[in-house]
């Protein structure tokens, strides 16, 4: 990876870094047109790195075919106007096949999900992640860590061997854990995104973070905006209005274990008649006494 294009990457990680949901048409299958304008409206809307296949996209309801078809619509859509960053995972070949599809394609990271097999070694997360890194070496790598026992200096043991890991997609809720584990990885070395949305971002600034990841973005890619540039500023009394802004809206998502994670989403986005709110197992839809209260946040902010 060039000088130049390392430090492209670093920078598009350094903001919004947008979870695009993945709609679905009337029959099930993945609603290709409605995802053009999905992604349309987000890079419209200022937005400049997409994360096709996050768990906003419901990564683990599709199929292997269908993430193919995610990523690639998602690079055709947005060319040379938004970083991809694709998600990746499951097992190692599947994973590693995934990376070079990406790309192949034209993206320029990927995100490995943290492993979801049941048993998990720290010289195993090494080893899962170096596999996927030394595949594709063109390409920024960036791990999902959710995990809080992992440590800074195994994902520093990484980056030394894999150059090419160029941040991190730090997703443990506890704001000191974090910046313990950035400072034991190397606070410099890596961009540390957010990865639990705006609820966090404001703490995490904080500590170090300099992007975070939303899916709320795919509704009011201003408010998400309007959070970023308030980090951005040091300004945060006002990141704290945004805050308290989206405050209702993802605490509905993350009730109940964030049952309704991407059911809140995608029935936000059903109300302004941007895509069904049909959702995949193990997600459901919401009730329909629920309904309203997400019809009403997300008209508030369209005005």
């Amino acid at each position: 990876m060039s000088g130049m294009v390392f430090e492209t990457l670093r920078a598009a990680l350094a903001g919004v870094v947008a979870i695009p949901v993945t709609p679905f048409a009337a029959d099930g299958t993945v609603d290709g047109r409605a995802y053009r304008t999905l992604l349309r409206r987000l890079v419209d809307g200022g937005i400049t790195t997409l994360t096709p296949n996050g768990n906003t996209g419901e990564f683990y309801a599709l199929t292997p075919g269908e993430r193919r078809l995610v990523t690639g619509t998602a690079v055709d859509e947005v060319g040379d106007r938004a970083v991809i960053l694709a998600g990746v995972g499951h097992d190692v070949p599947t994973a590693v096949a995934s990376a070079r599809h990406a790309r192949d394609l034209g993206a320029g990271m990927v995100m490995v999900h943290q492993p979801v097999h049941p048993y998990v070694s720290r010289q195993g997360w090494t080893d899962y992640h170096r596999a996927v890194a030394e595949a594709v070496p063109e390409l920024g790598v960036v791990p999902y860590v959710r995990d809080g026992r992992l440590t800074g200096d195994r994902l520093a043991g990484l980056a030394d061997v894999c150059p090419n890991v160029i941040g991190v997609k730090y997703a443990v809720p506890d704001a000191a854990r974090f910046a313990a584990f950035a400072r034991d990885a190397g606070l410099e070395r890596f961009v540390w995104v957010a990865g639990l949305a705006e609820p966090y971002a404001p703490s995490y600034f904080s500590a170090g973070a300099t992007g975070f990841t939303s899916g709320l973005v795919n509704v009011a890619p201003a408010v998400s905006l309007n959070m970023l540039e308030a980090l951005r500023s040091g300004d945060y009394p006002a990141a704290m209005k945004v805050w308290e802004q989206i405050r209702r809206f993802e605490e509905l998502r993350a009730a109940d274990g964030s049952a309704d994670n991407v059911t809140v989403v995608k029935e936000a986005l059903a109300s302004l008649g941007l895509c069904r709110r049909d959702v995949r197992p193990p997600s459901s839809e919401l009730p329909e006494h629920a309904r309203a209260e997400v019809a009403a946040i997300a008209a508030g902010w369209s005005l």
